[in-house]
């Protein structure tokens, strides 16, 4: 049930890491799905990492959008998902991947402006097509490209639990059609649906307990440390695309 390929304390180190991503991104809206690929990629070999972390990712945030589902602003939901099956079939057409300094410099940068920089609000449904396009085409390469959807979202100005439940929309629909285009491509996630199983269910956890504490602060606080989790995430994809670029 388990990859041969791993060791037992690698896989009970993924599922404790799943519970903590998936509380990380349910409590702050953002922020798992990088920590959680950061991980993986120092524990699975490189042909599996996207692949697997979209399954997982499929889980947590289902998981999530499920349990918040009152919450989310169905409007808001059919333009991103047109543009996110037109990125994950331009993405599954190209067999090169891009540079990953070039993409982790762009979407540090992108983010870091979210939050400091004007960025206009979004308007209309094309904008939210065009995110959904650009952002999973880039997740076919990158991975997680959380951060950047939720930069996008963040100039919507939503309320703390509309906003992690939209997010959690999105970021299932981008997964699933990523997992969707990989299977295609012919990918066997036969050997990891143990791993991914617990990962999931792990996730499940987490997620329970990121939005019992969302639910016990206020938007205030909750954008303010939203902020604080993109910035650092932000700093740490301009940190590994400058050293990735001048290696």
């Amino acid at each position: 049930m388990l990859p041969p390929d791993l060791a037992v304390w690698q896989v009970i180190a993924l599922v404790f890491t799943s519970v903590g991503t998936s509380f990380l991104t349910a409590a702050a809206g953002i922020g798992g799905g990088v920590v959680l690929i950061a991980v993986l990629a120092a524990i699975l070999p490189p042909t599996v990492l996207i692949p697997v972390h979209g399954v997982v990712q499929i889980g947590s945030n289902g998981g999530r959008a499920v349990m918040m589902a009152r919450y989310v602003v169905p409007r808001l939901l059919l333009p991103f998902i047109i543009g996110s099956v037109i990125g994950a079939a331009i993405g599954g057409l190209i067999v090169v991947e891009l540079p990953p300094a070039l993409l982790q410099l762009g979407l540090g940068g992108f983010i870091l402006f979210s939050i400091w920089g004007k960025v206009p609000r979004i308007e209309g449904d094309y904008a939210l097509t065009l995110g959904g396009v650009v952002s999973t085409f880039l997740t076919m390469f990158f991975g997680a490209t959380g951060p950047f959807v939720a930069g996008m979202l963040k100039t919507l100005k939503l309320e703390r639990m509309a906003h992690s439940a939209t997010m959690a929309f999105f970021m299932t629909a981008q997964h699933s059609l990523k997992v969707l285009a990989f299977g295609f491509l012919g990918f066997a996630f036969g050997p990891y649906l143990g791993l991914i199983a617990m990962m999931i269910a792990a996730g499940l956890i987490g997620t329970w307990l990121g939005k019992r504490f969302l639910l016990s602060i206020d938007d205030r606080r909750f954008h303010l440390a939203l902020n604080a989790v993109l910035g650092l995430l932000a700093l740490q994809l301009l940190w590994r695309g400058v050293t990735t670029l001048f290696a």
